[in-house]
């Protein structure tokens, strides 16, 4: 009887055990790569929100001090100490007024919905 005639041979390819071994193996190399690439992402999620933040803070130090110089301008210019600060604040309520009673949740829906449009599916869409 020769080497491939006994049915206890455990050297055969395609053996149930070794299937197993490999499908183990596969699926153990499908974790780590879903792992690195949530790591992938987690990565670029917080450099996108840390450079939001930086630009979101320089933003807003310019605007504070826009509004201090244009406040300090219209004092000098209408030849008051205060007045210049007045009329800022006074169109700053009037804005405030105008989002808070005369814009509609809706029209914020629409934008963020263009915005966030196929983001989330993206890879999946872009796959088939």
């Amino acid at each position: 009887m020769t080497n491939t005639d006994n049915p206890n041979d455990n050297s055969r390819p395609g053996k149930p055990a070794d299937m197993i071994s490999n499908l183990m193996g596969y699926i153990d190399t499908r974790i780590d790569l879903i792992r690195l690439d949530i790591q992938n992402k987690m990565k670029a999620g917080f450099v996108g929100i840390l450079h939001a933040i930086m630009l979101g803070f320089t933003a807003f130090m310019a605007l504070i001090f826009l509004n201090i110089f244009l406040g300090l301008m219209l004092n000098d210019l209408l030849d008051s100490q205060f007045w210049g600060f007045g009329i800022l604040t006074a169109f700053y309520i009037v804005l405030f007024l105008i989002f808070f009673f005369g814009l509609d949740k809706k029209t914020f829906q629409g934008v963020a919905d263009k915005t966030f449009e196929n983001t989330i599916y993206k890879n999946d869409k872009t796959a088939k």
